[in-house]
């Protein structure tokens, strides 16, 4: 008799919710125990139904279509990793959407965490069935199993590159944050010069010592709105020239 426990993930309002399968096969029985999962295997039954050929094998063809199916949800949730990940590269370059990102990375991260430590498991005693000394029961469906191996096998692999591209992104997403930061720092500086001008300007002149002559000069007070304004305008277009502003 075999007994394995296979981990079973369901995608729940874009959440993976971990359940598991406790299986025993025998000579002449399959009994599986389902726990914490909304997936069945009324499929796998009708599969078995329709080829008796390959059923004629015994219990091990039942265990291969049962692997087969839950391997087969590892890539759909595979797939959706992906896809979740190309949408999130393609806004990455997006104006003010930096934070947004990486928490969505982040949860993205733990996702395809939780795929590879189900399917590294799986890959594992999986490899035992095929090839060398596998199991009696086992023994006449040997291509079937490495079949699943190679597809569990592509599976850790392309989660692996996914974790390294969601690593990638994150990195870039803190480096655009900070230029975005750094943009903010540069405008905030440039106009605090500006008013900084202006301020030391209007300080002098208010000042109020006795021997300030255009102080008491008619076109006094124009001239040092004309003055202030020439300043700061010129500082303006100083900063919007260096690409400050």
């Amino acid at each position: 008799m075999l007994f394995c426990v296979i981990h079973l993930l369901d995608l729940v309002d874009d959440e993976i919710v971990t359940g598991e399968v406790n299986m025993f096969v025998a000579d002449h029985f399959v009994v599986s125990l389902r726990s914490n999962s909304q997936q069945d295997f009324l499929g796998v039954r009708a599969r078995c139904e329709q080829e008796p050929a390959l059923l004629s094998q015994g219990t091990s063809f039942v265990f291969y279509a049962i692997l087969d199916v839950v391997v087969d949800r590892y890539f759909l949730l595979l797939d959706y990793i992906e896809s979740e990940l190309e949408a999130i590269e393609i806004s990455i370059f997006e104006e003010n959407a930096g934070r947004k990102n990486i928490e969505r990375l982040y949860n993205l991260k733990r996702k395809t965490l939780t795929l590879r430590h189900a399917a590294i498991p799986m890959m594992e005693f999986i490899g035992k069935l095929h090839g060398g000394r596998v199991p009696a029961l086992c023994a006449n469906s040997q291509e079937y199993f490495r079949d699943v191996h190679d597809h569990i096998s592509r599976i850790v692999s392309v989660a692996e590159d996914v974790r390294e591209a969601v690593t990638t992104a994150i990195q870039v997403n803190l480096a655009m944050l900070t230029i975005e930061e750094t943009e903010i720092a540069k405008k905030l500086a440039s106009w605090a010069s500006i008013f900084a001008a202006s301020t030391a300007m209007a300080g002098i002149w208010g000042m109020n010592f006795e021997h300030m002559p255009e102080l008491h000069w008619e076109f006094g007070y124009p001239l040092a709105l004309v003055s202030i304004g020439f300043v700061s305008l010129s500082l303006y277009f100083r900063f919007k020239r260096v690409g400050w502003l």
